[in-house]
Formats: structure tokens, C-alpha cells, sequence
């Protein structure tokens, strides 16, 4: 089980902290994905990160403004956005595979079979 939480309503410029808690399964053995869907879009991939904590990904939108972490001990992933965007608004999903993929194919939701409820972050003036 997966459990997504620290959205919100944040002005833009302004900064969140995704938390992605994870039970039921042995963490550490887990690459975590987040995931993101835009009202009227389909939902895309925003950032990985392979169990080892020493492989990460993001979409080209958020270089350089989000970051992806791991805390092993705590079963918990992290996504520190920094500099949010009105664009960024959005249901922010968490999910979780024993697939350590490449840089091609961590945006391919099939190969997560753990997925969170999701957690709305609003960028908003």
C-alpha cells in the first residue's frame, strides 16, 4: 500500500513536499515513480527513482525544480518541488515496481503494480 500526502494550495514561485509512504511491502527492493494528472489530461510521469536511491528521473518540465528522494528507513519517497508553476497543478500519484527501469521506460505505467490514492497540489493565486 502506498499513501501519497502533502499536497496543497501554493502560490506560485512558492514550494511543496510530496511524501509517499509505503507499507505491506518490502521498500527497499522498490522503484518509485511519481506520477501527475492535469484536469482534461492524461496523466504523465514526473520523476523516478530506483531502490538504491542512486538512479532518479525526471520530465524535462520539472529539471532543475523538483527533486526526488528516498528515505529506506522510513518507507517513504519524497518529491521536494521547488518554484511551482501554475502548469504544475495537478493529482500527484505515487506508485511503486520491482522493475529498476531505464531512463526510456520509467514513464510506462504498466510495469508499477502499486499505486497511491493521489494528492491534489493547486498552484494558484
Amino acid at each position: 500500500q502506498l499513501q501519497a500526502s502533502g499536497g496543497g494550495l501554493v502560490q506560485p514561485g512558492g514550494s511543496l513536499r510530496l511524501s509517499c509512504a509505503a507499507s505491506g511491502f518490502t521498500f527497499d527492493y522498490y522503484t518509485i515513480g511519481w506520477f501527475r494528472q492535469a484536469p482534461g489530461k492524461e496523466r504523465e510521469g514526473v520523476s523516478c527513482i530506483r531502490y538504491s536511491g542512486n538512479s532518479k528521473f525526471y520530465v524535462n518540465s520539472v529539471k532543475g525544480r523538483f527533486t526526488i528522494s528516498r528515505d529506506n528507513n522510513k518507507n517513504t519517497a519524497y518529491l521536494l518541488m521547488n518554484n511551482l508553476k501554475p502548469e504544475d497543478t495537478a493529482v500527484y500519484y505515487c506508485a511503486a515496481t520491482t522493475i529498476s527501469p531505464l531512463s526510456s521506460t520509467w514513464t510506462r505505467e504498466e510495469i508499477y503494480n502499486h499505486w497511491g490514492q493521489g494528492t491534489l497540489v493547486t498552484v494558484s493565486s
